[in-house]
């Protein structure tokens, strides 16, 4: 039974009477492929639109299980397939969401800030909150571009802001873009110096209240945090393969996932590529079977070589090179498997806003127990992380 409580606006407020109530079971996702035929049929017509007035050809990727307020491939993770022909671009915008962009076929320019980065088939960049970017191709083939945004989320919270027009182009264009070059701080002149508690791992003017732990901070400080600068980052492929291939020499006894995460500083302990995902690109050689394994993240999977299966929660799902997955919806059990040939992918997890949260709920082995990563102890593998 509930009961209202009213306010000045006419609103009323309910009590849900829970006293006694049992919780629920999780109502997981089921896991979802979407095929590489269904994506390039997308793509073509996407591309056989008028172009839109902002230059966007843009689809959503939507798991029919997502609220219809809220859109997501992942309750969390929006994926939208945007598709340029030769010699367009988009206008400018920006938002309050966080992005990541995957380049599935040919190749451009992304203008993201004060750079100019230029990518090719399988590149990933990010685009930090409310930086204002534009894209565009200036190749010869028709440019399909995957963007992995946490705006499902932050529309759940009525906060998603997203702007257009002169004074986000304006912004754009006093960022004077230069080829290759990175956003940098230049620090202010007669900038004073690092307060001693920032210098001693503390925010400016946080001082303890008792021996516990339990510390005080004046609202100075909380209107103006300290601040960590978020660049707009460039993983080229071609770069990351030459590492990631080295890690075929593990061996049929390492007892991990071969992968790299395409790290951002910026995000710290929580390791991510943005402050809600990491991105990893992941070898598979042929026939390595992974031990099945859950976490509370989400994760998406694009397949850009090889095949395989994936075992969620007791179903086989069969993929292959093209193919896009929902691979692991939150807290399911699943593991992956390649078959005859070495597989690549890219991986995109929202590990780093669970972190964030203390949430990232983690079991490695099924027979093993339940971790709250970066919280605590988290797992090993029998590799050190220097490689060694």
């Amino acid at each position: 039974m509930a009961n209202a409580s009213s306010s000045a606006s006419g609103a009323q407020a309910l009590f849900v009477d829970r006293s006694g109530e049992s919780p629920k079971p999780l109502p997981l996702w089921p896991a979802l492929v979407i095929p590489r035929e269904a994506i390039e049929a997308e793509i073509a017509r996407l591309g056989a639109l008028p172009r839109p007035a902002d230059g966007r050809r843009c689809a959503w990727i939507v798991h029919p299980a997502a609220d219809p307020a809220s859109p997501g491939l992942a309750p969390g993770i929006r994926v939208s397939l945007e598709v340029l022909l030769s010699g367009e671009s988009t206008a400018p915008v920006r938002h309050s969401s966080t992005r990541l962009g995957f380049c599935i076929a040919g190749d451009g320019e992304a203008i993201v800030g004060s750079r100019r980065i230029r990518f090719e088939r399988h590149d990933v960049w990010n685009i930090p909150a409310m930086v204002p970017w534009a894209q565009r191709n200036d190749g010869r083939q028709v440019q399909a571009v995957l963007g992995y945004s946490n705006a499902p989320l932050l529309e759940k919270m009525n906060v998603h802001l997203v702007e257009q027009g002169a004074e986000v182009e304006a912004a754009l264009e006093v960022a004077q873009p230069r080829a290759g070059a990175p956003a940098t701080a230049v620090p202010a002149e007669g900038a004073p110096p690092t307060p001693a508690s920032l210098a001693a791992g503390l925010p400016p003017g946080a001082f303890p209240l008792d021996e516990a732990g339990a510390y005080l901070m004046p609202y100075e400080t909380l209107i103006d945090p300290v601040a960590v600068e978020s660049r707009p980052l460039h993983f080229p492929w071609r770069s990351v393969k030459l590492h990631l291939d080295e890690l075929q020499a593990l061996g049929d006894r390492y007892r991990g996932r071969r992968l790299y995460l395409l790290y951002n500083p910026a995000t710290g302990r929580t390791n991510g590529t943005t402050a809600s995902f990491f991105a990893t690109m992941c070898v598979r050689p042929p026939r390595i079977v992974d031990r099945p394994h859950r976490h509370a993240a989400a994760a998406i999977n694009y397949y850009f070589a090889g095949s395989g299966r994936s075992t969620v929660e007791g179903r086989i799902y069969e993929w292959k090179a093209g193919d896009l997955m929902l691979s692991a919806p939150g807290w399911a059990v699943h593991n992956h498997a390649s078959h005859g040939e070495t597989v690549y992918e890219l991986t995109v997890q929202d590990s780093p806003l669970h972190i964030a949260m203390e949430s990232l709920l983690w079991q490695e082995d099924m027979k093993g127990p339940i971790a709250v990563l970066g919280a605590g102890r988290g797992f090993t593998t029998n590799r050190e992380p220097t490689g060694a």
